[in-house]
């Protein structure tokens, strides 16, 4: 025993010693670990210096140096500019933009409309909850390629840009696509959409420091609402002031096809349905499930001190079904970027189709399809992470 300066007594640390440091269970278990670990890495480097070994008895060359070689080959869909002069590597970011954009209209198509579905599934109407059954196992029963081509086929099929369907003379659709009203400088676009997404970040943030606060002093804090919007209004303000002048042009008929606003390939719009479309019936049981997940009693006891329905909705049962809800709608989620890859089937430039060319002209096979796994990887994980970190937001916490 030892006495410290209070003249309390500790038991004497025993000397290190390889033999103490063994007999330790967690000493042990960091050691298993390390050697599975140390297995597995040496496993892939002999794996990696195998292919090598093969590939240069081939006369077949290795390694990503040919990132900076030409492309030699157009990609019809581009948010940037692109042509076969190019390198592979600038010919990759177009494809990930590509993904990214039909993967986020389809990710909010899904939510919207796996949401009214599924509280469809739950009305009191028949009419309207035999509709939403229908929809669900239609969608969810059928093959997602089979609708995908079904789309694309309806689409290329419809009546061309002269006698094209017209909503408001403003919206057309036609074979050559979706043509829509929209900013005349494509830069403002994305100026406004970041400033939307860093305006609902900054409001969200508002709100949760006002509930933390709100925890920590057991009372409501005084004007959390009018902060939360003020903090929401700030980057939106700043985005439109830079954007400005936002000048909105719509598609005309000139010649063959639509000039101006914004035109959407039917590659584009297809694959957004197929895959908005497919997820949402998966949403929507998510989103029955979550609110029947809720304690009837809770509901009836909103019912009793006269909230509305929306008001029982809003502030009783979706708080509650959000954390039955956000996990498997991550999953899903994350499905639309993995399957996002079917548009190779209907020639939309996504990353799978434009890996599959640029295996083609490059040769390199497997640097390519690493990549490409890589790049579908990362995107899944920020899409997890960000779900989860909604998830721990939507917690209702107990004090």
């Amino acid at each position: 025993m030892t006495l410290d300066p209070t003249g309390r007594r500790h038991p004497a640390r025993a000397p290190f010693s390889l033999l103490n440091a063994w007999n330790d269970v967690n000493t042990r278990a960091w050691i298993y670990q390390a050697l599975v670990v140390a297995g597995i890495l040496g496993l892939a480097a002999y794996l990696i210096a195998n292919a090598q070994h093969a590939l240069a008895k081939q006369g077949i060359s290795t390694g990503f140096s040919f990132l900076e070689s030409r492309a030699g080959f157009e990609i019809g869909e581009k948010s940037i500019a692109f042509s076969s002069t190019d390198t592979f590597l600038r010919a990759y970011g177009v494809a990930i933009l590509n993904t990214l954009k039909v993967s986020g209209a389809s990710i909010l198509l899904a939510t919207v409309v796996g949401v009214a579905v599924g509280l469809g599934r739950l009305s009191s109407n028949p009419l309207m909850r035999k509709l939403a059954s229908i929809y669900v196992e239609v969608f969810r029963n059928t093959p997602q390629l089979i609708q995908l081509v079904f789309w694309y086929t309806l689409i290329a099929n419809l009546p061309r840009p002269r006698q094209a369907l017209s909503l408001g003379e403003s919206v057309f659709l036609s074979n050559r696509g979706l043509a829509v009203p929209w900013l005349a400088d494509a830069s403002a676009a994305w100026v406004l959409v970041a400033a939307v997404l860093a305006a609902l970040a900054a409001g969200g943030a508002a709100r949760a420091l006002c509930a933390r606060l709100a925890r920590r002093r057991g009372r409501p804090v005084p004007g959390a609402t009018l902060l939360a919007l003020v903090a929401a209004a700030l980057p939106l303000a700043a985005g439109t002031a830079l954007a400005w002048p936002l000048e909105i042009t719509a598609p005309v008929l000139r010649g063959f096809n639509f000039q101006g606003g914004l035109t959407l390939s039917p590659e584009f719009v297809a694959l957004l349905l197929g895959l908005a479309l497919y997820i949402a019936a998966f949403i929507a049981e998510i989103v029955r499930s979550g609110v029947q997940s809720v304690g009837r009693g809770q509901i009836e006891a909103a019912q009793a001190v006269g909230l509305s329905r929306f008001d029982i909705y809003l502030k009783i049962v979706f708080p509650q079904a959000l954390r039955v809800m956000v996990p498997p709608a991550a999953g899903q989620y994350v499905s639309i970027i993995k399957n996002s890859s079917l548009g190779v089937a209907i020639g939309y430039p996504e990353l799978f189709n434009v890996n599959n060319t640029i295996v083609t002209l490059s040769g390199h096979t497997v640097e390519a399809i690493a990549i490409m796994m890589s790049i579908y990887l990362a995107i899944s994980f920020v899409i997890a992470a960000l779900m989860n970190l909604y998830n721990r937001y939507v917690q209702i916490r107990e004090r």
